[in-house]
């Protein structure tokens, strides 16, 4: 891999998928690195959020060396396929910590943006919105009492998603900061 790679982690329901769609939108020199998961789609979710695939598939291509990074998240698999972004572009990895923490080991220059949310009744409710049923909320914000530390210690940056217009601009900040010193 020729350009950065910037990693945008955090636990579920901080609002992610948001920020990297608008990141995209706004910096043409990023290329996103779709994840593969064998978790169900949910309702209303665009079909391109993930590659999504059966449990065999991904098995299949864990033996084949096909991911950079991979995890078991509570009960699916979630993993990374070696990029391959177009010459000039810098990787966009949307991964939980534990992918983001593998990534980091591999690629120690790789720019870890670590996003938290405003508190845990805004991330509970971000849950809600997306169509988690009350028990996948519970796990996931469990989950996350779990990931914030060991997250931010791994991070470069971390960023609290409060306001989404300051969240986007402290994250290009971030990638500005970076080009301008690689």
């Amino acid at each position: 891999m020729s350009g950065l790679v910037f990693v945008v982690s955090g636990p579920g329901g901080v609002g992610k998928s948001t920020l990297v769609a608008e990141l995209m939108k706004r910096d043409p020199e990023l290329w996103l690195s779709r994840s593969w998961t064998t978790r169900e789609q949910r309702p209303g979710e665009a079909p391109d959020a993930y590659h999504f695939v059966t449990r065999a598939q991904f098995e299949a291509h864990i033996d084949a060396g096909g991911f950079l990074e991979w995890t078991n998240f509570l009960g699916n698999y979630y993993g990374t396929p070696q990029p391959n972004p177009p010459a000039g572009k810098d990787i966009v990895l949307e991964i939980e910590v534990d992918g983001a923490s593998q990534v980091k080991k591999q690629h120690p220059n790789a720019v870890l943006i670590f996003v938290l949310p405003p508190s845990r009744e805004e991330q509970r409710a971000r849950l809600n919105a997306r169509g988690d049923d009350e028990r996948k909320v519970d796990q996931r914000l469990r989950k996350a009492e779990e990931e914030e530390p060991v997250g931010m210690a791994l991070a470069d940056h971390v960023i609290v998603n409060q306001k989404l217009e300051k969240t986007i601009a402290d994250m290009l900040g971030v990638i500005s900061d970076a080009r301008r010193n690689r």
